[in-house]
């Protein structure tokens, strides 16, 4: 520490002035985002949103207009010595028997998210129906339902003309039921091995309740009109026995072992012989 009294340190001011701290910016930011997020989930959040961010905003700026806020902290002048170290590099001793293991170690084939897509769209359409024919008294009324996402006038027919077969809306129901249950077969086909001891769980519950809710959080503003035709009962228990027989189907397929059970030299692509096929198209002597 430098002598109090020294030249140095004699002409320097005993406090200085420095921007006062606020919390204005951190509740404006706050406020802004549940304006945005309230754009999909429901007004409510937008207005709480509005109610933080506006007078946060005014504070923000009184803090900053026509003069900024300060605050006087005490100087203690000083001068820190200036001590040399020469840079060591510190290594850390790892077992040689430990291996690098990556997750997942086994995975399921794309055939496997193939297959538990298909039986599981065919349970949820199943369940579907089943709700058509208990609450409508018609097969149909979820069919044209679904084939709304594409044909919105279908929302607009009186609810006698979606109780009846239309070809064209049955083919464009079952194109989006195909395609999106394979879309769904193969994202669990590619989940279900990060979760290995409760795959039902996660599959035939946890994801569908989790997009369950987001729909419905929503669909409200997406498509208010097709979100009051919607029993939300009924999709809870259709997307549930989707995720179950999907999950089942996905987890009695035969796993695959990932790359890292391969030797170095094969996965660097270097010619080992015994290890890889020749050139000239042998076969390895395994």
């Amino acid at each position: 520490m430098a002598n109090q009294n020294s030249p140095q340190t004699a002409s320097l001011p005993s406090s200085a002035q420095i921007p006062a701290p606020t919390v204005w910016p951190f509740v404006f930011a706050f406020g802004l985002a549940l304006v945005f997020a309230g754009l999909l989930t429901s007004v409510v959040v937008s207005v709480v949103g509005a109610i933080l961010s506006i007078p946060a905003a005014v504070g923000w700026f009184r803090d900053v207009l026509p003069h900024e806020c300060l605050e006087t902290v005490p100087v203690e002048p000083g001068v820190s010595p200036i001590v040399a170290r020469q840079a060591e590099v510190a290594r850390i001793q790892i077992d040689p028997e430990i291996k690098r293991t990556r997750i997942p170690v086994e995975v399921y084939p794309v055939t496997a998210g193939i297959k538990g897509g298909l039986a599981g769209g065919v349970a949820m359409a199943v369940l579907a129906v089943l709700f058509g024919v208990l609450t409508y008294h018609s097969v149909w009324y979820p069919i044209n339902l679904l084939a709304s996402i594409v044909y919105a006038q279908a929302l607009n027919m009186p609810l006698q003309h979606l109780l009846t077969f239309h070809p064209a809306l049955l083919l464009v129901a079952t194109l989006i039921h195909l395609v999106a249950s394979l879309l769904v077969g193969l994202l669990y086909g590619v989940l279900l091995p990060m979760f290995p001891r409760r795959p039902i769980l996660l599959g035939g519950f946890i994801a569908p309740l989790i997009w369950t809710g987001l729909l419905y959080t929503s669909l409200g503003v997406i498509n208010p009109l097709m979100n009051k035709l919607i029993d939300w009962k009924w999709f809870v228990i259709s997307q549930i026995g989707f995720g179950l027989v999907a999950g089942f189907v996905v987890v009695r397929q035969a796993r695959i072992r990932t790359v890292q059970f391969l030797p170095f030299a094969l996965r660097a692509g270097i010619e080992a012989p015994g290890l890889m096929r020749e050139k000239n198209g042998g076969h390895d002597e395994r």
